[in-house]
């Protein structure tokens, strides 16, 4: 389908790079730390962004890890030391991942909210 053909060809952002991106129309909240200047609301939410940034890919890895540590587990035989292994990397990426998700929907949410007031 030509560009001229698309649906949203009149979309006056239609002719941005990344107007096809799917989080186009949202701010990311990190970035806009580097803006927040003086306002400290602004600059905190842009603090906790960073951490659930960080703690999102720390969970995922260390999900990815009792994963494999599972497929491993059970592709030699399972023992003590492999269960508990499984279970505490489980736990450990339950832990970082429930509230940095919540948070990052809340940071994303708010800053959207923000720019749709034009704060």
């Amino acid at each position: 389908m030509d560009r001229a053909d698309h649906p949203d060809a009149d979309h006056p952002d239609a002719d941005h790079p990344d107007a096809d991106h799917p989080d186009a129309d949202h701010p990311d909240p990190v970035a806009a730390g580097a803006a927040a200047g003086d306002d400290p609301v602004r600059r905190r939410r842009a603090q906790v962004a960073r951490w659930t940034l960080i703690a999102n890919r720390v969970g995922y890895l260390v999900l990815s890890l009792a994963v494999a540590l599972f497929v491993m587990a059970f592709a030699f035989g399972f023992n003590s030391v492999m269960a508990s292994l499984v279970v505490t990397s489980l736990i450990v990426s339950f832990v970082l991942l429930a509230p940095s998700i919540v948070l990052g929907y809340a940071v994303k949410a708010a800053e959207r909210d923000d720019v749709e007031r034009g704060v």
